[in-house]
């Protein structure tokens, strides 16, 4: 195979390796409940709201305490969805790092 050979096939698997990522981070969820079970968040990879179920516990709740919890349990779901896009986008970047082509092993 020649250079321009390998050249465009390392290109191909780039980017073949990049719609993966793009998938695999459209796929990111993230599900969190409020530890008195009042509220259950559901959010995507960039933390945007997906899904909002609110308990029977809700009911003993002034609404300070409600926008607490909710702001709270969204901002924990938001934090694991982000946390797993991150972990995807390391292993991408070290797979580009250590990838055929690169010199480094």
């Amino acid at each position: 195979m020649g250079a321009m050979d390998e050249l465009v096939a390392r290109a191909e698997r780039r980017l073949e390796q990049m719609r993966e990522l793009g998938e695999a981070t459209a796929r990111v969820r993230a599900r969190e409940t409020s530890p008195d079970g009042a509220v259950t968040v559901e959010v995507d990879g960039n933390g945007a709201l997906l899904d909002l179920s609110l308990s029977a516990a809700i009911s003993r709740l002034t609404p300070t305490e409600f926008d607490r919890v909710v702001v709270d349990t969204a901002r924990r779901a938001a934090a694991a969805a982000f946390a797993r896009r991150g972990e995807l986008i390391t292993a991408f970047n070290r797979e580009a790092e250590s990838g055929p082509g690169t010199g480094r092993t």
